[in-house]
């Protein structure tokens, strides 16, 4: 077997890396910086160390960003991402893009087998017509298609790839034998052989979503608490006591998946006439949460009689969770722009964010080895490991969002 992992993100490199070491790999990627790169051993999503990287290398791994180089293999796998649109429809673009590339170098007897995120129906509803296409193959007879969601947590050096236990699915009873087969080969934890695709599919939809909603719960109890003067904290300390508790913590809901799997479920949802009310107040509610946030540091400035307007304020952390480098679709811009509303004074400082990238994406300078006591007021918003230990004086003001500092003026 030769295979391809097209998209070489937080999902596709470790994937590539656990493939490699006993099979022909071609890493494919559209980005040609990220490519070399690559093949400068410098991955700067942090999920790989130069040493694995060299160890793709060494595996006779190729890392290609030209499409012809994916012609000879027979096993396509799709890990590219799956965004939603402003109007948080869900936005096939990126999926439509590497099935019009695979479709072209499709051959008899082929496997495409897709890891990104979708809704429930959309590998056969919307993949397979454009491989069918594309290839002149026909489906389940010429090739033959799987999905198998991925379960990659950015940043997470416990949970890797060969660590997660691996949900598979095929297309008929031939494909799924031998995709399980091809995943039980690298995957140390095993796989969970699921009966079709739509199964596989919900089930990776539903993983994020029900972890939204919790957050949801938590946040909405947060916001209560703090009107009750009950540390909410203290509250979840005694609560997680309980053998069964879901220990769930509040905070901002950003990222790649919790922030954005709802939505593909909710657009199936009402494709079908169901109003998902649930899963749609979930949503709203952490979307809301920047805001809320905002409004609370501008009472923490109120209380401590520091005029609003110009006020100094540093926001630590930019990126969408902790020690990790990934700001996709992170909240804490909610943040800044509410503050800068305000008529505050905003910077934000980050350990592990990318300079180039912020500025790329936000419009926005970050402030490397800010100097605290500058500032009327820090709010803690990532907790990076740098940031547990941080140091302010008795008279310094300080937020924290995470909980995670011993010394503080509130927090959620």
């Amino acid at each position: 077997m030769k295979i391809a992992i097209i998209g070489l993100g937080y999902v596709g490199l470790p994937l590539a890396h656990a493939f490699s070491f006993q099979y022909k790999v071609i890493g494919y990627d559209i980005n040609t910086q990220r490519i070399n790169s690559l093949k400068s051993l410098n991955d700067k999503t942090l999920e790989l160390t130069s040493e694995q990287v060299k160890e793709c290398i060494d595996n006779q791994m190729v890392f290609s960003s030209d499409a012809e180089s994916v012609r000879e293999c027979n096993i396509f796998i799709v890990t590219v991402p799956t965004p939603i649109t402003e109007s948080r429809d869900p936005d096939l673009t990126p999926l439509e893009d590497a099935c019009l590339m695979v479709g072209k170098y499709l051959k008899p007897e082929d496997i495409v087998i897709f890891e990104s995120t979708v809704y429930p129906g959309a590998t056969e509803e919307f993949c397979v017509p454009i491989l069918v296409r594309e290839s002149g193959l026909k489906f389940n007879i010429d090739f033959f298609c799987g999905y198998s969601p991925e379960r990659i947590n950015p940043g997470d050096k416990k949970h890797t790839v060969k660590k997660i236990i691996k949900v598979t699915s095929g297309s008929n009873d031939f494909a799924a034998k031998k995709i399980n087969e091809l995943y039980a080969s690298i995957i140390d934890a095993g796989t969970y052989l699921a009966p079709s695709i739509k199964i596989a599919e919900a089930a990776k939809v539903i993983e994020n979503t029900q972890r939204d909603i919790n957050i949801a719960f938590i946040n909405e109890l947060a916001i209560l608490f703090n009107k009750l003067n009950i540390d909410t904290k203290e509250v979840l300390d005694a609560a997680s006591t309980k053998w069964n508790f879901l220990d769930f913590r509040p905070g901002l809901v950003g990222g790649h998946c919790i922030g954005v799997d709802p939505y593909y479920l909710t657009y199936k949802s009402q494709m079908v006439n169901h109003i998902p009310e649930i899963i749609l107040a979930g949503r709203k509610l952490n979307d809301s949460m920047g805001t809320y946030i905002a409004s609370r540091a501008v009472k923490i400035l109120i209380n401590k009689n520091i005029a609003v307007k110009d006020a100094k304020i540093l926001i630590l952390g930019i990126t969408f969770k902790e020690n990790c480098p990934d700001i996709r679709n992170s909240k804490v811009i909610d943040i800044f722009e509410e503050l800068k509303d305000y008529g505050c004074k905003v910077s934000i400082s980050d350990c592990h964010a990318d300079e180039e990238e912020v500025k790329k994406y936000f419009k926005i300078d970050l402030i490397k080895n800010p100097k605290i006591h500058d500032y009327d007021l820090i709010i803690l918003a990532v907790s990076h490991d740098e940031y547990r230990t941080i140091s302010i004086g008795d008279e310094q003001l300080l937020f924290d969002v995470k909980s995670i500092s011993a010394k503080y003026t509130e927090r959620l």
